[in-house]
Order: C-alpha cells, then structure tokens, then sequence
C-alpha cells in the first residue's frame, strides 16, 4: 500500500506574508475595537449591521460579535487556515455592500452615489484575497 507524501499544506508550508500582515491587522483591530466599545460613549452607543445602524443596549450587546470576527480572523490567520482566506473575503464584501445601504439609509449618509464609490472601493481587498488564495495557498491533493 502506498501512502502519499504530505501535500504542501498549512502545516508544513510557510505561512504566506499576506496571512501574517492580515493576522495583525485583526489582532489590532480587536485591541483598538474592545476600548472603543467600552470606553467612549459615542462610539459605544452604535454600531452598524448590514449598513443598519443599532444603538443604545443592542449596540453594546452586539459589539463582541464584531471582537469576536476579528479574533477569529486573526487567529486563523495566524494558523494559515486556508478556510479563512474565503471566509474573509466575504466579510470583505458584505461590509462594502452595508457601506452601500448605510450610504442611503443613514441620516449621517451621503447618498448612494457615495456609498457606490465606497462599496466599490471597499471590495477591491476581497478581489485581492480571492486572487491572493488561488495563487498562494495549496489546492487539495486526491489520492486515487
């Protein structure tokens, strides 16, 4: 019987450059989120979900949710979990199209014209990750 050799996977490649930096990037983002959330009353009173804003007591009860997408992020992307890459770049894509709804809806919006432009901004890093992913990152081996 013959067995094969590992594949170039996470645990025994390097992780790439790109997983490093987006691993501190979510580790930083949780350490600047959780005081901010806490601390500072006019940022601790909203928050946005699909471009909705929630204030007052639903605000601060959804807060961790965001801590805790950033704290997986940054430890998947520490551990060069390929699953990530995917998962993020959809998170990427949802906060440009809330950007877009929160554009329009929010009386603090500037318009859907605006909030276009930045959805479209916003969702070049997810065409970058998907690019990044199939370039990078291992495809799975099938032993026949």
């Amino acid at each position: 019987m013959q067995t094969a050799a590992p594949a170039n996977t996470s645990e025994t490649a390097p992780r790439p450059w790109w997983m490093t930096a987006l691993a501190l990037f979510c580790a930083g983002t949780v350490l600047f989120l959780v005081p901010r959330d806490l601390c500072f009353e006019a940022t601790r009173d909203v928050e946005v979900w699909g471009g909705f804003e929630v204030r007052g007591c639903a605000a601060l009860l959804t807060a961790p949710l965001h801590w805790l997408i950033f704290g997986v992020g940054a430890v998947a992307f520490w551990r060069a979990r390929p699953w990530i890459v995917t998962w993020a770049a959809g998170y990427v894509f949802y906060v440009a199209a809330s950007h877009l709804v929160w554009s329009e809806v929010s009386p603090h919006g500037n318009g859907w014209p605006i909030g276009l432009a930045q959805a479209a901004a916003i969702s070049v890093p997810g065409v970058l990750l998907l690019r990044a992913r199939r370039r990078s990152l291992p495809r799975r081996v099938r032993i026949r």
